[in-house]
């Protein structure tokens, strides 16, 4: 959706994902866009954010705005909460990141111009924010780690780079797939607009934080969720 917004707004685009085969076929759906072009990486891994930052600079001298938005889950009874699916949510969503930004820094600077900064914005979550619905204790915990990240990365990198971040509630994405099919209505009337977000609810969200009218944003979290914040936290099911 964030790809596909910014291709939209005229920008060349370079997307990433761990599977080579996600990349082609997203790199084929978002081509009549406009220019895009898909680099495999698994941004769990330190090495891997730091060749997908090598690969972007052989081709690219500079990048004016890197979208954090990898990201896993997982759900299971806290008694039977596992070490591995602590470890590989934290991995890809507050580690990937954080190191993926540190590799990025010289071609974000190297874009940064005078009255238009280089862009980091973090998608964090909602659920960062309230107590979740779900038994999704690492997911919880990487997204208010975004949270905070965002800002202490805001405060080292300003002015040459802004670092803002968005927290979303709840879109039809491949990760919220169970969760709709399971408990739809109740997602939906968790937020006081009694919807999910739209692509350009996000893809809007996104532009404004890479573009000009954001200048005066630094380490903010733009929450996208409909209204469920506000709401507070109910169970679903």
């Amino acid at each position: 959706m964030i790809a596909e917004g910014f291709l939209k707004a005229g920008a060349e685009v370079i997307i990433s994902s761990r599977k080579a085969d996600a990349c082609a076929e997203a790199e084929a759906s978002l081509k009549e866009f406009g220019p895009v072009t898909a680099i495999s990486a698994d941004l769990s891994k330190v090495e891997e954010c730091r060749r997908l930052i090598s690969e972007v600079g052989e081709r690219w001298p500079a990048l004016d705005v890197l979208v954090n938005n990898a990201g896993a889950s997982w759900g299971a009874p806290l008694a039977d909460f596992p070490e591995s699916g602590w470890d590989r949510v934290m991995d890809i969503n507050a580690k990937g990141p954080f190191f993926l930004t540190q590799a990025a820094v010289p071609l974000l600077r190297a874009a940064s111009k005078e009255g238009d900064p280089a862009r980091v914005i973090n998608v964090g979550s909602v659920d960062g924010i309230v107590t979740p619905i779900f038994e999704s204790y690492s997911y919880s915990a990487s997204k208010a780690a975004i949270n905070h990240l965002t800002r202490h990365l805001a405060k080292v990198l300003a002015p040459e780079i802004l670092v803002n971040g968005i927290a979303p509630g709840p879109f039809a994405t491949k990760m919220m797939e169970h969760p709709l099919e399971t408990w739809g209505d109740e997602i939906r009337n968790l937020t006081t607009v009694g919807r999910l977000g739209a692509a350009e609810d996000i893809a809007g969200a996104a532009i404004f934080l890479a573009s000009r009218a954001s200048n005066y944003v630094v380490g903010g979290m733009l929450t996208v969720d409909g209204g469920l914040s506000t709401a507070g936290s109910v169970r679903a099911g």
